[in-house]
């Protein structure tokens, strides 16, 4: 294997919606954010009733002004609809991400459910440690074994029959510490803000690590963000007849990783304007945050700080998931808006009362 195909490979790894080797074994100045129609009448009810799971703070505030401005026909900050662009990272900016990203917990469960398809993975690493449900030895083999895993469960199918794989996963597997579905650890304050900016002429789209087509089957169900506002790493695929129907087959080879500086690169290729708003909670979305605060006019970008280590996890710069180091220092240096998840949400997770001390044992 060559230099360079290594070095793709490890971006693979690393970006395309799985999780780090090491993981598993151990508002901008001027602020901006969505789309839906007309900017609502009041801006405080709009606060009131959309944010209500935001505790006052300068956080909360940091958005209503920021809309406020520039939704106002009067406001010299005034950003007409259609160049109202919010992009938000996926993991852990609206759904948690710990103790492992989940698009890594979906391959696993298909490596048990290709296993009958496939005797010789009892004998075959990485597949018989998965299947004996040791996950430290099964990645022992570090990049060659993650390539093996993904390339099992994410290729060798047609997009339709991964869609249904996918629809299939999210709507039974849960969650290992809070029993609860993926698709029920959102976060409850940001859906609200997702609604929010849409209700003020926002368009609202995911700029995401994870793969394009593991999040599409259900991100409009979840967050209302259309396929077609879903932004994130694929593979390659290839057109072929089956049965006399085209379709397209899912190919072992990428074709796009959506993380890091390849963000912005995604942006410009699937929406083709700069965002005004930007939302992340890593340091993978560092540049995203740069390439909207870069633009002319008012603009916003906005961390997700992990604060809460009894709702949800507490991490930052240490963390080998959703590190937040370089982007916690560029944020505090150029006043971008810094959400503290202990201090500035009254709820984390929809089914969490608004009191509630939430899930514990982290």
């Amino acid at each position: 294997m060559n230099t360079n195909h290594m070095n793709t490979n490890r971006h693979l790894l690393l970006c395309f919606a799985m999780m780090s080797i090491s993981a598993v074994l151990g508002g901008c100045s001027n602020q901006r954010s969505g789309y839906a129609g007309s900017s609502l009448s009041s801006p405080t009810q709009a606060h009131a009733a959309t944010l209500a799971s935001w505790n006052d703070s300068p956080a909360k505030r940091s958005i209503t002004a920021f809309v406020a401005r520039v939704t106002n026909p009067q406001s010299p900050d005034f950003v007409p609809p259609p160049e109202r662009i919010a992009v938000f990272d996926n993991d852990g900016a609206l759904w948690a991400e710990q103790p492992m990203y989940f698009q890594f917990m979906f391959a696993m469960d298909r490596v048990k459910a290709l296993a009958p398809n496939h005797p010789e993975w009892k004998e075959k690493e990485p597949f018989a440690s998965l299947l004996k449900g040791d996950l430290k030895s099964a990645l022992a083999g570090g990049e060659r074994a993650m390539i093996e895993i993904v390339t099992a469960t994410h290729s060798g199918m047609t997009t339709e029959e991964f869609d249904t794989v996918v629809r299939d996963w999210v709507a039974t597997a849960k969650h290992p510490k809070t029993g609860k579905l993926y698709t029920e650890m959102v976060y409850q304050p940001m859906l609200e803000l997702l609604s929010y900016l849409r209700e003020n002429g926002f368009k609202t789209f995911i700029v995401s690590g994870g793969g394009i087509e593991f999040m599409r089957p259900w991100a409009e169900r979840v967050y209302g963000i259309p396929p077609e506002q879903v932004i994130g790493s694929s593979g390659k695929t290839k057109f072929e007849m089956r049965d006399g129907k085209p379709v397209l087959v899912k190919l072992p080879e990428i074709n796009f990783i959506d993380d890091k500086e390849g963000k912005p690169v995604g942006i410009n290729q699937h929406i083709g304007r700069r965002p005004i708003a930007a939302f992340g909670n890593s340091d993978g979305d560092l540049q995203m945050l740069q390439y909207t605060a870069a633009g002319s006019g008012p603009r916003f970008c906005l961390y997700v700080h992990h604060t809460d280590a009894v709702r949800e996890w507490a991490y930052d710069r240490e963390s080998h998931i959703g590190k937040l180091d370089k982007g916690l220092d560029e944020a505090q240096a150029r006043g971008w808006t810094v959400v503290d998840m202990k201090r500035d949400w009254r709820k984390v997770f929809p089914f969490e009362s608004a009191t509630s001390s939430g899930v514990d044992d982290r």
